[in-house]
């Protein structure tokens, strides 16, 4: 197998950490990690490095953290690599200068079965719009975001018991295995992408804003559930109790009871259980973090806080 290609790796989550370090584990020829610049945190607003810079610096790799990528000075970086592949998985969108670079083009791990979902933010959608299917893809960039040839495909259930934290440890695996797969098979001139099937693009994957996670209680229970399980535990589904905002990470429900409340209005006991009558069914709450409060389990909550 050709090791010696020469691989740039484009990635700054957490989620582009696994890869990067199974690459290398298996001997591949990394030339260049690009990531994204450090950022300042917290009260002293001290700079942390991406996690994916993290590794790369344990790993002992050339670390590029350009503020523009369309910079003459960048990109004449770049090419002095003299890279034969790049890799990107959850970077920033390039310019055709830089996926254009290598002679074996610049491949992209996206978090669904492409067409469908393509957008910023697969895995919570998938989840919200309760699918019980998901997966991950490798394809080819191209000029409009996330509709390049695809290489391969890998499929992962999502369970009624998962968030989506569990979706992502799974894909964050699967698509580990694929990206290594993908790798080898390229080197070996064993590829043969196909253009994508417009016809499978049925749900868009935009960006999660604030006002996307907070929770409308004329929705179903169902509905509303799904909404929690796609935005748990980051950023989180929202509401209002109290006139304090309220993040929710964990519910149940029942779609046939109703509470006798109106929509929207919370029912508990303040020791044990709160419930919220939605526009069909009612919607157990299990676990949630009340403003100024950690993250907790009902009944914990209730033992030092009583809802008026």
């Amino acid at each position: 197998m050709k090791k010696n290609l020469r691989i740039i790796y484009m990635g700054t989550p957490e989620f582009a950490v696994p890869v990067l370090e199974l690459l290398v584990e298996n001997g591949w020829n990394i030339v260049g990690v690009i990531t994204a610049p450090d950022k300042p945190k917290g009260r002293g607003q001290k700079l942390i490095p991406s996690p994916v810079k993290e590794v790369a610096l344990k790993l002992n790799l050339n670390i590029l953290q350009p503020t523009n990528l369309k910079s003459p000075e960048f990109q004449d970086e770049l090419r002095a690599l003299k890279a034969d592949l790049q890799i990107v998985v959850a970077f920033r969108m390039l310019p055709e200068s830089v996926w254009n670079m290598p002679p074996l083009g610049t491949f992209n791990l996206h978090a669904s079965l492409l067409p469908n979902y393509r957008g910023a933010a697969p895995i919570n959608w998938a989840i919200i719009n309760g699918d019980t299917e998901t997966g991950v893809t490798t394809f080819f960039l191209k000029h409009e975001i996330d509709t390049g040839s695809i290489i391969y495909q890998e499929k992962v259930a999502i369970l009624a018991e998962d968030d989506l934290g569990t979706v992502y440890e799974k894909l964050m695996k699967v698509g580990s295995e694929l990206v290594l797969k993908t790798v080898e098979d390229i080197a070996e001139d064993r590829v043969k992408a196909l253009p994508q099937d417009e016809s499978k693009a049925l749900h868009h994957a935009p960006k999660i804003f604030k006002e996307t996670c907070e929770i409308n209680w004329d929705k179903s229970a169902e509905s509303i559930h799904n909404l929690v399980r796609g935005l748990s535990p980051y950023p989180a589904a929202w509401t209002r109790f109290d006139d304090k905002i309220c993040k929710i990470y964990k519910t149940s429900f029942s779609s046939k009871q109703s509470t006798g409340k109106p929509i929207g209005q919370l029912e508990t006991d303040n020791k044990s259980y709160m419930k919220v009558q939605t526009g069909e069914g009612i919607l157990d709450i299990l676990e949630l973090q009340l403003e100024g409060k950690k993250r907790m389990k009902v009944d914990e909550l209730l033992r030092g806080y009583k809802f008026s």
